[in-house]
Protein backbone atom coordinates (compact mmCIF):
# COMPACT_ATOMS: atom_id res chain seq x y z
CA UNK A 1 0.00 0.00 0.00
CA UNK A 2 2.83 2.52 0.73
CA UNK A 3 4.54 2.01 -2.21
CA UNK A 4 1.26 2.34 -4.40
CA UNK A 5 0.84 5.76 -2.96
CA UNK A 6 4.13 6.65 -3.25
CA UNK A 7 4.13 5.83 -7.11
CA UNK A 8 1.10 8.25 -7.20
CA UNK A 9 2.33 10.98 -5.72
CA UNK A 10 5.67 10.79 -7.97
CA UNK A 11 3.35 10.31 -10.86
CA UNK A 12 1.64 13.60 -9.81
CA UNK A 13 4.59 15.53 -8.60
CA UNK A 14 5.45 17.69 -12.54
CA UNK A 15 1.45 18.56 -12.46
CA UNK A 16 1.74 19.66 -8.81
CA UNK A 17 4.85 22.06 -10.07
CA UNK A 18 2.71 23.80 -12.87
CA UNK A 19 -0.44 23.92 -10.76
CA UNK A 20 -0.19 28.18 -10.01
CA UNK A 21 -0.19 28.51 -14.09
CA UNK A 22 2.44 29.24 -16.30
CA UNK A 23 6.11 29.37 -15.06
CA UNK A 24 8.23 31.50 -18.58
CA UNK A 25 11.69 29.83 -19.16
CA UNK A 26 14.45 31.91 -17.28
CA UNK A 27 15.93 34.79 -20.16
CA UNK A 28 19.36 34.28 -21.28
CA UNK A 29 22.32 36.15 -19.92
CA UNK A 30 23.13 38.94 -21.94
CA UNK A 31 26.29 38.35 -24.30
CA UNK A 32 28.95 40.10 -23.46
CA UNK A 33 29.85 43.98 -24.89
CA UNK A 34 33.37 44.30 -26.28
CA UNK A 35 34.97 47.78 -24.90
CA UNK A 36 35.30 50.87 -26.92
CA UNK A 37 38.30 50.67 -28.65
CA UNK A 38 40.97 53.48 -26.99
CA UNK A 39 41.58 56.54 -28.77
CA UNK A 40 44.32 56.75 -31.25
CA UNK A 41 47.21 58.59 -29.24
CA UNK A 42 49.98 60.91 -30.94
CA UNK A 43 53.68 61.80 -29.63
CA UNK A 44 55.59 63.87 -31.68
CA UNK A 45 59.22 62.66 -29.33
CA UNK A 46 61.57 62.09 -31.08
CA UNK A 47 64.38 63.14 -34.19
CA UNK A 48 63.55 63.67 -37.45
CA UNK A 49 64.53 64.77 -40.91
CA UNK A 50 63.75 66.04 -44.54
CA UNK A 51 63.59 68.25 -47.29
CA UNK A 52 62.67 71.82 -48.14
CA UNK A 53 61.12 74.36 -51.26
CA UNK A 54 60.74 78.05 -50.23
CA UNK A 55 59.64 80.80 -51.80
CA UNK A 56 61.20 83.90 -50.58
CA UNK A 57 60.53 87.81 -50.92
CA UNK A 58 63.88 90.29 -49.98
CA UNK A 59 64.48 93.84 -49.45
CA UNK A 60 67.09 95.30 -48.97
CA UNK A 61 67.42 99.07 -47.64
CA UNK A 62 70.43 101.46 -46.83
CA UNK A 63 71.85 100.82 -43.42
CA UNK A 64 72.66 104.67 -43.09
CA UNK A 65 69.47 105.92 -44.77
CA UNK A 66 66.77 104.11 -44.92
CA UNK A 67 65.99 103.93 -48.64
CA UNK A 68 65.88 100.98 -50.53
CA UNK A 69 68.83 100.10 -52.17
CA UNK A 70 68.00 96.81 -53.55
CA UNK A 71 64.99 93.45 -53.45
CA UNK A 72 64.63 90.43 -54.91
CA UNK A 73 62.49 87.11 -55.02
CA UNK A 74 63.03 83.86 -56.40
CA UNK A 75 63.09 80.15 -54.27
CA UNK A 76 65.17 78.40 -52.02
CA UNK A 77 65.58 74.50 -51.10
CA UNK A 78 67.22 72.52 -48.67
CA UNK A 79 67.24 70.31 -46.21
CA UNK A 80 66.50 70.14 -42.02
CA UNK A 81 66.84 67.94 -39.27
CA UNK A 82 65.82 68.17 -35.80
CA UNK A 83 64.49 67.14 -32.41
CA UNK A 84 61.08 67.63 -30.76
CA UNK A 85 59.63 66.41 -27.06
CA UNK A 86 55.69 65.69 -26.50
CA UNK A 87 54.96 66.58 -23.17
CA UNK A 88 51.25 65.64 -23.31
CA UNK A 89 49.28 68.83 -24.77
CA UNK A 90 52.50 71.22 -24.95
CA UNK A 91 56.00 70.17 -27.96
CA UNK A 92 59.33 71.54 -27.49
CA UNK A 93 62.53 71.32 -29.82
CA UNK A 94 65.26 72.45 -31.37
CA UNK A 95 66.04 72.24 -35.40
CA UNK A 96 68.70 73.34 -37.91
CA UNK A 97 68.48 73.90 -41.63
CA UNK A 98 70.51 74.44 -44.73
CA UNK A 99 68.94 76.76 -47.82
CA UNK A 100 70.80 77.37 -50.68
CA UNK A 101 69.37 80.10 -52.61
CA UNK A 102 69.61 82.34 -56.22
CA UNK A 103 67.80 84.82 -55.97
CA UNK A 104 68.83 87.92 -58.01
CA UNK A 105 68.64 91.59 -56.53
CA UNK A 106 68.10 94.43 -58.30
CA UNK A 107 68.35 98.43 -57.43
CA UNK A 108 65.18 100.36 -57.76
CA UNK A 109 66.75 101.60 -61.28
CA UNK A 110 67.00 97.69 -62.95
CA UNK A 111 70.32 97.47 -61.97
CA UNK A 112 72.23 94.32 -60.71
CA UNK A 113 73.50 94.52 -56.97
CA UNK A 114 74.02 90.87 -56.09
CA UNK A 115 72.38 87.91 -55.19
CA UNK A 116 71.51 86.10 -52.08
CA UNK A 117 73.65 82.63 -52.18
CA UNK A 118 72.41 80.58 -49.03
CA UNK A 119 70.41 80.65 -45.46
CA UNK A 120 71.78 78.78 -42.53
CA UNK A 121 69.37 78.68 -39.49
CA UNK A 122 69.08 77.34 -36.00
CA UNK A 123 65.94 77.63 -33.68
CA UNK A 124 63.87 76.46 -31.21
CA UNK A 125 60.30 75.65 -31.79
CA UNK A 126 57.18 75.48 -28.73
CA UNK A 127 53.75 74.43 -30.24
CA UNK A 128 50.94 72.50 -29.17
CA UNK A 129 50.05 69.11 -29.63
CA UNK A 130 46.82 68.85 -31.93
CA UNK A 131 46.71 65.34 -32.23
CA UNK A 132 47.71 64.62 -36.14
CA UNK A 133 48.30 68.36 -36.20
CA UNK A 134 51.46 70.69 -34.39
CA UNK A 135 50.70 74.29 -34.50
CA UNK A 136 53.75 75.91 -33.18
CA UNK A 137 56.09 79.24 -33.14
CA UNK A 138 59.57 79.44 -33.96
CA UNK A 139 62.51 81.79 -33.34
CA UNK A 140 66.16 81.49 -33.64
CA UNK A 141 69.99 82.45 -35.62
CA UNK A 142 70.49 82.84 -39.33
CA UNK A 143 73.24 83.32 -41.41
CA UNK A 144 73.17 84.79 -45.14
CA UNK A 145 75.78 84.11 -47.40
CA UNK A 146 75.31 86.73 -50.41
CA UNK A 147 77.06 87.94 -53.18
CA UNK A 148 76.92 91.53 -53.66
CA UNK A 149 79.23 94.14 -55.47
CA UNK A 150 81.03 91.17 -56.93
CA UNK A 151 82.34 90.13 -53.33
CA UNK A 152 80.97 87.17 -51.63
CA UNK A 153 80.42 88.22 -47.65
CA UNK A 154 78.31 86.02 -44.45
CA UNK A 155 76.44 87.78 -42.21
CA UNK A 156 74.05 87.25 -39.20
CA UNK A 157 70.92 87.73 -38.25
CA UNK A 158 67.71 86.73 -36.78
CA UNK A 159 64.36 85.16 -37.43
CA UNK A 160 60.94 84.44 -36.49
CA UNK A 161 57.72 82.84 -38.06
CA UNK A 162 54.74 79.83 -37.33
CA UNK A 163 54.18 76.80 -38.79
CA UNK A 164 52.02 73.76 -38.66
CA UNK A 165 53.21 69.48 -39.10
CA UNK A 166 50.55 67.32 -40.19
CA UNK A 167 51.62 63.32 -39.30
CA UNK A 168 50.59 61.99 -42.23
CA UNK A 169 51.87 58.35 -41.14
CA UNK A 170 53.59 57.92 -38.04
CA UNK A 171 57.01 58.27 -39.70
CA UNK A 172 56.06 60.73 -42.34
CA UNK A 173 55.28 64.52 -41.84
CA UNK A 174 54.36 66.89 -44.33
CA UNK A 175 54.43 70.87 -43.24
CA UNK A 176 53.86 74.58 -43.83
CA UNK A 177 55.92 77.57 -42.22
CA UNK A 178 56.20 81.09 -43.06
CA UNK A 179 59.16 82.77 -41.74
CA UNK A 180 60.67 86.82 -40.90
CA UNK A 181 64.83 87.10 -41.12
CA UNK A 182 66.08 90.05 -39.85
CA UNK A 183 69.76 91.03 -41.12
CA UNK A 184 70.86 94.53 -39.67
CA UNK A 185 73.66 96.07 -41.03
CA UNK A 186 74.95 93.54 -43.43
CA UNK A 187 78.58 94.09 -44.25
CA UNK A 188 80.11 93.52 -47.75
CA UNK A 189 83.39 95.16 -48.94
CA UNK A 190 82.35 95.02 -52.45
CA UNK A 191 79.56 98.08 -50.96
CA UNK A 192 80.47 101.31 -49.94
CA UNK A 193 77.43 101.48 -47.31
CA UNK A 194 76.18 98.20 -44.86
CA UNK A 195 72.84 97.09 -45.62
CA UNK A 196 69.33 95.99 -43.58
CA UNK A 197 68.41 93.00 -45.25
CA UNK A 198 64.98 91.64 -44.38
CA UNK A 199 63.41 88.63 -46.08
CA UNK A 200 60.21 86.58 -45.65
CA UNK A 201 59.59 83.08 -46.54
CA UNK A 202 57.19 80.67 -46.71
CA UNK A 203 58.35 77.12 -47.27
CA UNK A 204 56.47 73.72 -47.54
CA UNK A 205 58.34 70.63 -46.49
CA UNK A 206 58.75 66.64 -45.90
CA UNK A 207 60.03 65.10 -43.32
CA UNK A 208 61.09 61.47 -41.89
CA UNK A 209 60.29 60.68 -38.01
CA UNK A 210 62.89 58.22 -36.58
Amino acid sequence: MKIAVLAGTLALAPFAATAGGYVEPAAPAPAPVAPAPAPIGYDWSGFYGGVQLEYGDITADDAATGAEAAAGDNALYGIFGGYRYDFGNFVVGGEIDYNLADIDLTTPAGAAAGTLDSVLRAGVEAGYDAGPALIYGTAGLAQATATLGGVEDTDNGYFYGVGVDYLVTDQIVLGAEVLQHEFEDFTSTGLATDLDISATTFGINAAFRF
